[in-house]
């Protein structure tokens, strides 16, 4: 079973992360469909595309697009599902809706994507909790790395790029290469934006 032009990938888990483990006990953040914030976005690569080779494989786990696995409300508001929907717990993905693939128990991004920590806003005139486009890189690509932009950078980047994912307990922003604008060679005091909620499993 191989689709000609995407892949079939299986979320890992449930399609929504809704609830958070507080010591002993589970605790509910969220009871809506509507939310793409609680969507899961770690999926396996049940069988790849025959029409071209990625060196992605049967069985890789991957970060995938946050609206594959949601659940939407069409005009005659009835739940349905995404169209990737396949079958069962199936789904298509296609290849610019892969992010990162997971090897020897760490995440790689794929193409051009990278991944920006937000940090702390530390100035008081402003209510804005953190640093507006402004990120510390945590997980870089190829393109990047050849201008010298490696993990642990502070970058600028362009507005309306916070696409929030939760990885391995780190809120971060998936954006590509061509949304970095800078890099910041004089590091300041940053502080990096790791809310409780987030460490929670």
């Amino acid at each position: 079973m191989n689709s000609v032009y995407q892949f079939i990938i299986k979320p890992i888990g449930e399609r929504y992360n809704n609830e958070l483990k507080v010591g002993n006990k589970k605790l509910t953040i969220n009871s809506s469909i509507s939310s793409h914030k609680f969507v899961n976005r770690e999926a396996e690569i049940v069988a790849v595309p025959l029409a071209f080779k990625t060196g992605l494989k049967k069985g890789d786990k991957v970060i995938v697009h946050h609206n594959i696995f949601r659940r939407y409300y069409n005009q005659k508001g009835k739940s349905v599902n995404s169209s990737k929907y396949f079958k069962n717990d199936l789904y298509f993905a296609s290849i610019d809706q892969l992010y990162m693939k997971k090897v020897d128990d760490a995440w790689e991004t794929l193409g051009d994507y990278c991944f920006i920590k937000p940090i702390i806003n530390k100035d008081d005139t402003t209510l804005d909790k953190l640093k507006k486009c402004v990120g510390i890189v945590k997980f870089s690509n190829n393109s990047l790395e050849a201008l010298k932009m490696t993990v642990g950078d502070v970058v600028g980047f362009k507005a309306n790029r916070e696409f929030e994912f939760l990885i391995d307990g780190q809120v971060l922003y998936c954006m590509e290469s061509n949304d970095i604008l800078i890099k910041y060679e004089d590091k300041g005091n940053e502080t990096e934006y790791n809310p409780s909620w987030a460490n929670s499993s």
